[in-house]
């Protein structure tokens, strides 16, 4: 069981030049995604046919939530504006990639190892329709991780790129166009592979964190930009060809986060400006002891928090349908009452994996951690790509979970990792 600080000593080892509004953004964006996650996800159960399904799917009124449930994007800003600080003159891109890849990573063997462990187990006692809806969505979340590693890899290259107010907008503006142009092809036939050129949207995110970090989008500035793109983002819906939902809902005509939309990308924008527009408000409260002691302990074990949210709801909606209950969809008797005991159950879970396994995320691997060689040249490009390529693999996995054909991703996606650490060997 990991140690948990106390007050004083958390408010004592702060750095008096810490922005702790990005802590607090970081952390909390991160609560959201997982609370999104316990209340969306629906189980019905026919005879040995199992189907995880969304609320949203059942109930399309609550789409609209979405734009308040899918901050993803702020953890994409607050991360890249606090690791971009560590990129000066002279520094290593390969060794910064990999130091922020180690912490990242560290946790993921022992999720995996466990996750296989309680499919493998659920296998036995379920009926055999249970098997491969659990296997795909136990690990179905690791999405983000992929995809956060590969913007990792590209943030060396965006730091050296936007330096000015105007190159950071024209950047975000490039972004914004070709996935316009993707989106319109996607729409009119064009093939469904060209989707996946509209990842660059989640690189929307990391160019207005390295903006705030560098002081280049001024508060005023922030909150009208904020504002004049929501009220786009809503023409985009109500005149335009988007659908409401920012997460996928099965029957859409054409996603918003899988592969990412023009919506999704004015909806980082939105988010990520407004944030910049209250970031002083944000940082008095997070000065506040108790609240920073809240972020802090959320932050030291935030992936702990992230991966193991899901074992537990499975868990909890397991033990549930062995009890006789399934939260099938909104129109069963008593739908919100059994959400809300099982999002009480979730969170107690939750909390009890956290503090118990969040030592894992801060403990060093033998072989994993250690120094990191500040490589440059080809050494330094060869640990980027490998990286990014560690993401893409841990993206493509996710569709298959923890079958046969996703565990070959998860291989390559170690066999990239391991690439990156024998790089970056003193």
């Amino acid at each position: 069981m990991s140690v948990v600080p106390g007050v004083a000593a958390v408010s004592a080892n702060t750095p008096a030049d810490r922005d702790r509004f990005l802590d607090l953004v970081r952390i909390s964006s991160l609560v959201v995604v997982v609370v999104g996650h316990c209340l969306m996800l629906t189980v019905t159960v026919s005879g040995e046919t199992v189907h995880f399904g969304n609320v949203l799917a059942d109930l399309p009124a609550l789409q609209p939530i979405t734009w308040v449930l899918q901050v993803l994007p702020l953890f994409f800003f607050a991360g890249v504006a606090a690791g971009a600080r560590g990129l000066g003159p002279g520094v290593s891109w390969g060794a910064w990639l990999f130091r922020r890849t180690q912490r990242l990573v560290r946790p993921l063997g022992y999720f995996l190892l466990a996750s296989a462990v309680l499919v493998a187990v659920a296998d036995r006692v379920l009926a055999p329709g249970w098997q491969r809806p659990l296997a795909v969505t136990s690990v179905q979340l690791l999405w983000f991780l992929g995809m956060y590693l590969a913007v990792l890899a590209c943030v060396p290259l965006l730091a050296a790129t936007v330096t000015s107010t105007r190159r950071m907008f024209a950047a975000v503006a490039v972004i914004a166009v070709v996935t316009a142009v993707v989106d319109a092809v996607r729409l009119n036939g064009g093939p469904a592979e060209l989707g996946y050129a509209t990842v660059i949207v989640w690189l929307v995110p990391a160019i207005l964190g390295i903006g705030y970090l560098r002081a280049l989008l001024a508060r005023r500035v922030a909150a009208v930009l904020a504002c004049v793109v929501l009220l786009a983002d809503v023409l985009l819906v109500l005149v335009g060809p988007y659908e409401v939902s920012l997460v996928t809902v099965p029957g859409q005509r054409l996603s918003n986060l899988a592969p990412p939309s023009l919506l999704l990308a004015g909806h980082a924008v939105v988010l990520c400006c407004a944030a910049v527009a209250v970031a002083p408000w944000a940082r008095r409260l997070a000065a506040r002891p108790r609240v920073w002691w809240w972020t802090v302990i959320g932050n030291t074990g935030a992936m702990t928090l992230y991966l193991w949210h899901m074992p537990a709801l499975l868990s909890v909606l397991v033990l549930s349908h062995l009890a006789g209950v399934d939260r099938a969809g909104p129109s069963e008797p008593g739908f919100w009452l059994l959400t809300a005991a099982q999002l009480a159950a979730t969170a107690a879970l939750t909390g009890v994996l956290f503090i118990t396994l969040r030592g894992l995320e801060n403990t060093p691997l033998r072989g994993w951690d250690g120094p990191v060689a500040a490589v440059r040249g080809l050494r330094a490009a060869a640990t980027v790509l490998a990286v990014c390529a560690a993401g893409i693999a841990i993206l493509q996995a996710t569709r298959w979970g923890l079958t046969p054909d996703g565990g070959v991703w998860f291989a390559g996606a170690a066999t990239a990792l391991l690439v990156a650490r024998l790089l970056t060997r003193d």
